[in-house]
This record gives C-alpha cells, sequence and structure tokens, in this order.
C-alpha cells in the first residue's frame, strides 16, 4: 500500500502540513494492519454475484444498497479504488452496484424499510467520493441525480427546518438521518458537483439546535433532551465536515464522547461517526481514541485463517466489520472527506 509520502506532506500548505504531521503520531501497528486486511479479505467473500453486500451475510438483498455503500468506505479507507488495489474488483463491483440502483428520479431501487435515507444517504457518500477520488464521467450524470434529491428533500418545517428525516420529501427531521445526508453534499461539493451554500448553512444551523444545553452532547432532534453517543458522535462529525473544525461545540461534544465509552447502545453506528470526528480533531484526541478503538476492538475480533470479522447483534457483523475496518485504516489518510 502507498502510505502518506515525504514529498506529499511538503507539499502541503503549512496548516495542512501540522495537521496531517500530528495525525502521523497515530501508526497502524502490523498486529492492526493483520485486522485490517482479515476484515476486508472477510467482506470480499461475502459480496454477492451483483456486487452487493447485505446487513448478514446470510441474507442476500437484505439493505443491499446502505451495506454495499458502508463496505465501499471500508474499502477505501484502506486505498482500494475501481482501478487499483487488491480489492479493486471487489469496489468495482459494488460501485457498479450503487450505480445502477438509482432510478431516473435519484432514488436507489431496491431499498427495503420505511427508512429510506439512511439507504440514500451512505449510498451517496460512498458513490460521491469514488467519483471524487476518479472523476469518471459516467457517474457524475447519475450521482448529480442522488445529490439534488438529498438538497430538494431537506425539511423547511418550524424547529426541523435544515434536517432530513427517514423519507425523501421535506417533513420533520432527526439528527441520525440528517448526518448522511451532509457528508453526502460535502462530499459532492468537494467532487466539484452543485451544492447550494444555503443547504449547508441550514443544516448546519439545525444540527446546532440540537445541543443539549452545557452538557457538550446531542439530543436526537432539536430541542430534545437527553443527549447521547451515537448522537453526539453524528452532530460533531457533521460540523466538521461543513467546515466548523474550530467551533467550541466540537470540543465540548469530544470530551462528551470520552465521558461515553461504556455506553453500549448503538456502539457500532455511533463509532462509525465518533471515529471520523475523533481523527478530524486531531492531535492528543485522535491518539487517546485511536488507541481505545485498538484496545477495544483487537480482542473482539473473531479469526478465521487470514481473514477476520466482528459480530454485533443489532446492526450485523457485515455492517460491524466494515465500520470497524474503517476506522482503524485511518490513520493511513486514505479517504479525501476528512481531510480537513
Amino acid at each position: 500500500m502507498v502510505r502518506t509520502t515525504l514529498f506529499a506532506l511538503l507539499t502541503l500548505p503549512a496548516l495542512a502540513f501540522s495537521q496531517a504531521v500530528g495525525k502521523d503520531a497515530v501508526v497502524v501497528d502490523a498486529a492492526t494492519e493483520q485486522l485490517i486486511t482479515g476484515g476486508l479479505r472477510w467482506l470480499a467473500g461475502k459480496q454477492q454475484p451483483n456486487g452487493s453486500w447485505s446487513t448478514s451475510e446470510g441474507r442476500r438483498g437484505e439493505h443491499a444498497v446502505a451495506m454495499t455503500g458502508y463496505v465501499l468506505m471500508s474499502f477505501m479507507a484502506a486505498g482500494n479504488l475501481p482501478e487499483q488495489g487488491e480489492f479493486a474488483r471487489n469496489v468495482r463491483a459494488g460501485m457498479d452496484f450503487l450505480l445502477e440502483s438509482i432510478g431516473t428520479d435519484g432514488q436507489f431501487r431496491g431499498v427495503d424499510g420505511g427508512k429510506y435515507m439512511y439507504n440514500h444517504g451512505i449510498a451517496s457518500i460512498a458513490l460521491a467520493e469514488l467519483y471524487g477520488e476518479t472523476r469518471h464521467p459516467a457517474m457524475r450524470e447519475k450521482l448529480n441525480r442522488a445529490i439534488q434529491l438529498i438538497v430538494t428533500s431537506q425539511s423547511t418545517q418550524g424547529s426541523h427546518n435544515g434536517g432530513w428525516r427517514y423519507q425523501p420529501k421535506p417533513g420533520d427531521s432527526d439528527i441520525s438521518v440528517t448526518v448522511l445526508q451532509v457528508v453526502a453534499l460535502r462530499a459532492a461539493k468537494n467532487g466539484g458537483l452543485n451544492v447550494p451554500q444555503q443547504t449547508i448553512d441550514d443544516a448546519v444551523a439545525y444540527v446546532k439546535r440540537c445541543s443539549v444545553g452545557t452538557t457538550g452532547g446531542f439530543a436526537y432532534q432539536a430541542g430534545g433532551f437527553g443527549p447521547g453517543y451515537a448522537r453526539t458522535a453524528a452532530a460533531i462529525y457533521s460540523l466538521q465536515v461543513c467546515g466548523l473544525y474550530d467551533d467550541p461545540m466540537v470540543p465540548k461534544g469530544s470530551e462528551f464522547l470520552f465521558g461515553q465509552k461504556g455506553d453500549r447502545r448503538h456502539w457500532t453506528y455511533g463509532s462509525n461517526y465518533a471515529g471520523p470526528a475523533q481523527y478530524m480533531i486531531g492531535g492528543e484526541t485522535w491518539v487517546k481514541w485511536y488507541d481505545f478503538m485498538k484496545e477495544r476492538l483487537a480482542p473482539t475480533a473473531v479469526r478465521l485463517d487470514d481473514q477476520c470479522y466482528w459480530q454485533d447483534r443489532e446492526v450485523g457483523s457485515v455492517y460491524a466489520t466494515a465500520c470497524y475496518t474503517s476506522i482503524l485504516a485511518m490513520p493511513w489518510h486514505y479517504v479525501p472527506l476528512y481531510q480537513r
């Protein structure tokens, strides 16, 4: 794999150079690299003939759009692209599945259940990151349809203004759906697609309204109570991908997350946001968080020869393995979305 080179660091602007060097205090050791590679090999073996992945390896087609998005992000976190890396073939097949699933209205076909925008968000993030890395012209038109659906689905109602909810239409909103749409919009904007700044500004305002007093935590909906691990991770991740890296809510939210490390509710889901959120903060915060995640993940991995995976009754092994390999691979700096 290609790591961050000295030449690449020296050609960065001064601020970016400082942040990159600080992040490089965290390294992927040999044992952790084995976990990452083992997890990706296990995921590659669970890919369906049509290029998709499912919630559980034994149930074909279940949440295929969302799971394919999550797994593609894990491959990209380790440097794999459609034409690059050990798992290039898997990435291309997954990308093709998602592109072929986008209808003329911008919606992904085949999404089951009533929480459509979860699926739409993560699939759009994966495709936007792939487009940003490859700039393949065949992707742009379909991806743009998916992104414009997000723009037109943003809520305009009262305290819900600026957020998103389960269905692809303006209505009420919550932080768990909103984070995925915000990240997809930022990834698309990074790739050169048109994303109205007002859409981003309204989303930021909504996220901030979900903060809970002086706790540093965030609630599920604006004006709500009961801050939690997953919703706070989602919130400070959202703020940072929108460019608010130095907003006072970010370090306060980070501190809240450290205080919730023992909270097992929605742990995998929340950690998928907490990882990049702490990574973007960088410095000692990221060092401590990465060490904590390694200590927690290494002994819980199920090892099978040169493969490994993680079990999670709440979200399934495919989801958990994709999320955890993504977090462990972050020190390689392969995902542009996570860079300042």
